[in-house]
């Protein structure tokens, strides 16, 4: 899942090549178009409107799960034609990398796994099963899900992936950790990497698409053969 103002193409491309790996199949999906508060209002390829860019920014919940009803429904085809979830992984940069991680939480059922690259969590009051007081944005908040919308905890404990460069001003490192942070306190199969040095940046030669490619590889080997 791509970042704000991409498209899947790029990725694409990428997946063809440096993420290239045998009996894998890579599906890069176009965000729709839509106006970006934070961009003045201009139209651009985005998963969902975005008010700002601190922890407690308001968020665009429609946006938000009208994109997530998009992956889980790409996911439902994916089953139907044969391949089973617990073989299907999901991988977001930026962005995309916030809409994999929640729509991978709020699956129905168990997934290979998740990744975040260079991102953060959504709508983190509304994971599935989550009840209780956790330290974030500099505040103690109570967590409860009340939305039917996702009441799903197969993937409660998936294996998740994030990776972060400590130069990201875009999204800034702090963001991943503290992502990191709260998932771990109902997850204990998430881990982070944080690269010293790195950039907001999804190019090619980058050790996040190492770490990804490493990702998929270990699933392969470990459990889809």
């Amino acid at each position: 899942l791509h970042g704000l103002g991409d498209t899947g193409h790029g990725w694409s491309t990428v997946c063809a090549t440096d993420l290239r790996l045998s009996h894998v199949k890579y599906i890069c999906p176009h965000a729709p178009s839509r106006p970006v508060t934070l961009n003045l209002g201009m139209q651009m390829p985005a998963w969902f409107d975005v008010f700002g860019l601190t922890p407690d920014a308001e968020e665009d919940e429609d946006g938000i799960n009208e994109s997530v009803k998009i992956v889980h429904s790409m996911i439902d085809e994916e089953i139907r034609n044969g391949i089973p979830a617990e073989r299907i992984i999901i991988a977001g940069f930026s962005m995309g990398g916030a809409l994999a991680l929640y729509a991978g939480l709020t699956y129905d059922k168990p997934l290979a796994g998740i990744v975040g690259l260079s991102s953060f969590l959504v709508q983190r009051d509304k994971i599935p099963g989550i009840f209780f007081t956790v330290a974030f944005a500099h505040k103690n908040e109570i967590i409860q899900n009340t939305h039917d919308f996702q009441n799903h905890t197969a993937n409660k404990n998936a294996h998740i992936l994030m990776g972060h460069g400590d130069a990201d001003f875009v999204v800034p490192r702090t963001f991943g950790e503290m992502t990191a942070q709260f998932i771990q306190t109902f997850d204990p199969n998430i881990h982070i990497k944080i690269y010293p040095g790195m950039a907001h940046s999804s190019c090619p030669e980058v050790s996040l698409l190492y770490i990804l490619k490493k990702f998929i590889f270990y699933w392969l080997i470990h459990f889809c053969f």
